[in-house]
């Protein structure tokens, strides 16, 4: 399927289907939180991945999940903004609220607050702050995996801007 989407087989698909059993595993997982269904927003997922991406310095996962974003919003605005989304005017409150819960989740160890835990609930239903949750922690394994055996980019995003253009 990848190499029908993207011309290539995806590097960390090569890492993971070295363990079949576990690919297809971390597949059902990540295939169920994008689901048509999700109680969460595409680009609010796209958004929370391309953060969790970024704290973790993980060059795969900030070019494949940028593009996801960027393909989500329709611009590359929000993806050019997001490494400063505190002081960006382009985030809304509920966006605000999960950038900042998810950069918490991500920090080692966790630094969640009682008061970062209290502004989710302002935007957002305990099924949706489960599945956010699962959908940061799931970020986290994948960013980590990619980062700790040096996955690079692929040029995915730049694949995007040319097909833009």
């Amino acid at each position: 399927m990848q190499q029908k989407h993207y011309g290539e087989v995806l590097n960390p698909t090569r890492w993971w289907g070295r363990m079949p059993r576990l690919f297809w595993l971390v597949a059902l997982f990540v295939g169920y939180l994008e689901r048509k269904k999700a109680r969460l927003t595409p680009t609010l997922r796209a958004l929370l991945m391309t953060r969790v991406s970024q704290q973790c310095d993980c060059a795969f996962c900030i070019d494949a999940n940028s593009l996801r974003l960027a393909q989500r919003c329709g611009a590359m605005d929000k993806v050019l903004a997001l490494s400063d989304w505190r002081s960006s005017p382009l985030f809304n409150d509920a966006e605000r609220a999960a950038l900042d819960y998810a950069e918490a989740m991500t920090a080692t160890p966790p630094q969640v607050t009682v008061a970062q835990k209290d502004a989710l609930r302002c935007h957002f239903n305990a099924e949706q702050i489960s599945e956010m949750t699962a959908l940061v922690a799931f970020q986290n394994l994948s960013a980590r995996f990619n980062a700790a055996l040096d996955i690079p980019s692929q040029g995915l995003c730049q694949m995007g801007e040319k097909a833009d253009a």
